[in-house]
């Protein structure tokens, strides 16, 4: 059974969903969860705690997508995993940013006044805001855990595809592509495939 703070946070998504931050009303919150507005508060303290949560939940959602797309099957130390876990990453990177606003805003750095801010942003400047950076930094980070012990090169050429691949599955989400998902693997495949000249040097 969900916590209280779950069902708020599910409440929350399935209210933005439906209508613009600034229109979300906590009363509506609390009642969609079916908890007092009084726990909602001794939750999240007010409606920028519950935003900043949302936030964070996406965040977490989406880190948690590139971990199953890096442990697809084919990844590990197989011939190519690299490669294969780059374009399954990229791949995620697309879907999830369409599927949710709050991840493609958190991707691209792409903020309106329809959604929840992070904690930071527009607070004080100098506080760190979550953003593209950490996002991209974590997918690095798990890319390298991944392929730490795989191809030639490592976690580090691991991490290195992945961010370039999370980088151009970007380009996607601000342009897309006529047709969704044109092009995007191939593309990356094309990208992560070792040159002739490289292999000689």
């Amino acid at each position: 059974m969900p916590t209280a703070r779950e069902s708020l946070l599910e409440a929350a998504g399935a209210a933005l969903a439906a209508r613009p931050w600034p229109a979300v009303r906590m009363i509506d919150v609390a009642a969609a969860a079916g908890v007092s507005r009084q726990t909602l508060y001794n939750e999240f303290a007010g409606k920028t705690g519950l935003g900043h949560a949302l936030v964070r939940r996406d965040a977490a959602w989406y880190l948690d997508g590139v971990d199953r797309a890096l442990s697809a099957p084919g990844a590990g130390g197989a011939p190519g995993a690299a490669a294969e876990g780059a374009v399954a990453v990229a791949e995620w990177t697309v879907r999830a940013g369409r599927e949710r606003p709050l991840v493609r805003a958190l991707l691209t750095g792409c903020w309106n006044g329809d959604l929840p801010v992070p904690a930071g942003r527009g607070v004080r400047p100098g506080l760190p805001a979550l953003g593209p950076d950490e996002l991209i930094r974590g997918v690095r980070e798990r890319a390298g855990a991944a392929f730490g012990a795989g191809e030639r090169g490592g976690g580090r050429e691991g991490a290195q595809r992945c961010e370039l691949a999370v980088r151009i599955a970007l380009s996607y989400l601000i342009a897309p592509a006529e047709q969704p998902g044109t092009g995007l693997a191939g593309l990356l495949r094309l990208l992560s495939a070792t040159s002739p000249r490289a292999g000689a040097r």
